[in-house]
């Protein structure tokens, strides 16, 4: 019955409620639930069947109990130090990293005589290394629950303390490195070596492979990996770990004993080397215990194993139930163990018919493609949703990459093993066994980026028509499941057939509007699409993240069917209107780049030019685009000193209807433009630099008299945009105001 199993569900449920709910709410529903299940524990055995719902209900129970008491035990004084300010010393237990303001930097400081983990954010870019110390006066952030801010993610990895240094901080460096950094000391080592073997991307993508560091990986890489489907390839993962013990068994000549003894410390070097991410974490545990049962010679029972590597990483951690790597990881193998052999069995049957026995090649290399595919299907049934509602994209071309790809992957793990072994005897020899190495490598790369570029090779959940048919393909999986005598070919034509269906409503949908403005929601920037007759310009690209705001616009394009702008105009070169054009141009081209004929001191227009096969047209007079009954006229940037006044405009227009984007211009750029030019009403205008208070004048609204404004703004951003000051005004001129940062990306349509 496994009986764990059961036991881990109510476990995980109970900590997962834990981690959403008021922890006096849970107290009282752990009383409340052992009660019940103390009641159901004595009248089971009369009734028979209440076996489970007892497993699940003490699982439930002893969950909230356990998370209130962890809660209390670790969580209390790191909330207590919440927002305060003290003077501390935190250990490294990391390297450090640089950011954007400094650098970060793990470590541990201790709180009356505890020791807690913390993540430290400095203002120098000074390397740290583990077991040096940052003393000063920190002020603390709580990452969890009940603090002054919102939770962040590091609650998932143990660490319940965000610090920020209060003026200067003394650092000092040590020598005396303590066993505990090794690991981290090791791993450092290792990276280095690797991209001394392999220089490019070739070392960013052996570095990710093997360690699991992603700081090499190029958003178009990253970007391949994520539409093709293989993003596991480049997490350290069960995969991982499953081809450090085939290694490992092979090497002991598969005896038992000596695997097990050997094997669990190896698997927890590894481990520890790679950083204990969830993932590593469980599959870890898992294969330990595979070890021990092939040493006691007992049975090995997956679920089971499951259900006890679940526990104990949310004994350790609770909150670990949050974690995107935890959850992936363990619906992976869930969906595996439940279809996985279906699936596999099913192939087998189909080989049956078009193969004959004595083609013992082509017999083996089909149970290798059924193995492959089950697996990957299995696993994509259970994981889909999760990586629509965390990534929102889902890949439809993943079991295809996955069955192209995986066979290699051991063979480069392998080889990256021994390039590093022989290069701690000689780096020459090393760097020439790498070169073997390298060639599949190559091939991982180029099978990602083709498949990524194919057509239709992911769905977007930006798009609702991709929604609705990922809802239906479960709904299509529950009525096939529940059916006696089940039909999968019946199955897989419907998910085909919806598919396109989704596909063909996505793509001539946009086409039904004669003019269509879309204010995508890229947090604190802009990003506009302006569609008629056919056609699609893109007017800025920046937000809060400049490769969040490029997947955003590329996502949006691509759910459209999309693949080549008609045009990108970049307004100016301030990064919240730029910033991910270049990251955007990976993924899609464009018939022409339009850029203002302004100063560049940081050459971001030879950047972009660099990036594209377009026509690249600079702004230096107005210029007028027509395309059937629509035009779109670009305004010259005005002599100025100041950066936003140089913004270039855009008047768009079909018929009497029109919108008109002033850019970052300020009240002075905004008169000039009225002055010098003609400007007509219009039915939608773009609030200058984001609902500053010193655009969106009077004047102007006077001028175009506007139905709606709309305002590309981030949620509560550092600006105060929108300013009380434009909304009001907004008001008065009686416009309709729609805003990202509470609606989202908006549409509007005639």
């Amino acid at each position: 019955m496994r009986r764990l199993m059961w036991f881990s569900i109510g476990f995980a449920a109970a900590c997962m409620a834990g981690a959403f709910l008021y922890q006096q709410w849970l107290v009282l529903g752990a009383v409340i639930i052992l009660t019940a299940a103390g009641i159901l524990a004595l009248v089971h055995k009369k009734y028979g069947n209440c076996l489970l719902p007892l497993l699940i209900l003490l699982g439930l129970g002893i969950g909230l109990g356990w998370f209130c008491a962890y809660d209390y035990l670790f969580v209390t004084l790191p909330r207590a130090a919440d927002g305060k300010q003290l003077n501390v010393s935190i250990e490294a237990t990391e390297y450090s990293y640089e950011t954007d303001y400094g650098s970060a930097v793990e470590g541990t400081v201790i709180l009356n005589d505890k020791s807690y983990r913390v993540k430290a954010y400095l203002h120098t870019s000074e390397q740290i290394s583990p077991g040096d110390t940052v003393t000063g006066r920190i002020r603390f952030r709580l990452t969890t629950s009940g603090g002054l801010e919102d939770p962040t993610s590091h609650r998932t990895e143990g660490i319940f303390l965000l610090a920020y240094p209060i003026g200067s901080s003394q650092i000092q460096h040590t020598d005396d490195i303590s066993w505990r950094h090794y690991p981290a000391v090791w791993r450092k080592g290792l990276l280095t070596r690797i991209q001394e073997l392999l220089p490019g991307e070739a070392g960013a993508f052996a570095s990710a492979l093997l360690l699991g560091e992603r700081s090499g990986i190029t958003y178009e890489m990253d970007t391949s990996f994520k539409v093709s489907g293989i993003s596991h390839i480049i997490a350290v993962s069960g995969l991982h770990v499953s081809i450090v013990f085939g290694l490992i068994y092979t090497l002991l000549a598969k005896k038992r004993l000596l695997s097990c003894l050997i094997g669990i410390p190896a698997l927890l070097l590894f481990a520890a080397i790679a950083g204990f991410t969830p993932s590593i974490t469980r599959a870890c545990i898992m294969q330990s215990l595979m070890l021990l049962a092939l040493t006691l010679d007992r049975e090995y029972d997956g679920p089971t194993a499951l259900a006890f590597a679940v526990l104990v990483m949310l004994a350790a951690n609770p909150l670990t139930i949050l974690s995107v790597s935890f959850q992936l990881s363990v619906c992976c193998m869930i969906g595996i163990f439940l279809f996985s052999e279906k699936i596999r069995e099913y192939l087998l049957r189909i080989g049956k018919g078009f193969i004959y026995k004595e083609q013992k090649l082509m017999n083996r290399l089909w149970q290798g493609i059924a193995a492959s595919v089950s697996a990957s299907l299995s696993a994509t049934v259970m994981t889909m949703p999760l990586v629509a509602y965390y990534f929102g994209c889902v890949s439809t071309v993943s079991v295809l990459t996955n069955l192209l790809t995986l066979w290699v992957i051991s063979f480069i793990f392998y080889g990256l093993i021994a390039c590093l072994v022989v290069s701690a005897v000689s780096l020459a020899l090393g760097k020439l066994l790498a070169v073997i190495v390298y060639v599949p490598i190559v091939f991982i790369l180029k099978t990602a980026e083709l498949l990524s570029k194919l057509p239709m090779s992911a769905m977007y959940t930006s798009n609702p028509y991709a929604v609705a048919w990922l809802v239906g393909i479960y709904i299509m999986l529950a009525i096939f499941l529940l059916q006696k005598k089940k039909q999968p070919k019946l199955l897989v034509v419907s998910v085909i057939f919806t598919f396109l269906l989704a596909q063909t409503f996505s793509w001539f949908e946009p086409l039904n509007d004669d003019f269509r403005v879309t204010m995508l929601d890229v947090g604190q920037g802009q990003s506009i699409l302006l569609q008629s007759e056919g056609k699609t310009f893109l007017v800025d690209c920046g937000g809060d993240d400049s490769e969040d705001a490029a997947d955003t616009t590329a996502e949006a394009l691509l759910s459209q069917g999309v693949c080549r702008l008609d045009g990108i105009v970049v307004t100016h070169f301030d990064k919240d209107h730029v910033g991910g054009v270049v990251h955007l141009l990976s993924r899609i081209q464009t018939d022409r780049l339009i850029l203002p004929d302004v100063e560049d001191e940081e050459q971001i227009g030879r950047t972009l030019s660099s990036a594209t096969d377009a026509t690249v047209e600079y702004i230096r007079e107005d210029t007028l685009y027509t395309f059937g009954k629509a035009e779109m006229t670009i305004f010259a940037p005005i002599s100025s000193d100041s950066d936003n006044e140089r913004c270039i405009c855009i008047l768009f227009q079909r018929e009497n209807c029109g919108i008109l984007i002033t850019g970052d211009r300020g009240i002075s750029g905004e008169m000039a433009l009225l002055q010098t030019h003609a400007i007509p009403e219009v039915d939608v205008l773009v609030a200058g630099h984001h609902g500053s208070s010193g655009s969106t004048s009077e004047a102007l609204l006077e001028a175009t008299s506007p139905q709606i404004a709309l305002i590309s703004v981030g949620e509560d951003n550092q600006y105060g945009h929108p300013s009380a000051a434009v909304l009001q005004r907004l008001t008065d001129a009686g416009c309709k105001i729609y805003r990202t940062d509470i609606y989202g990306t908006i549409i509007f349509r005639r």
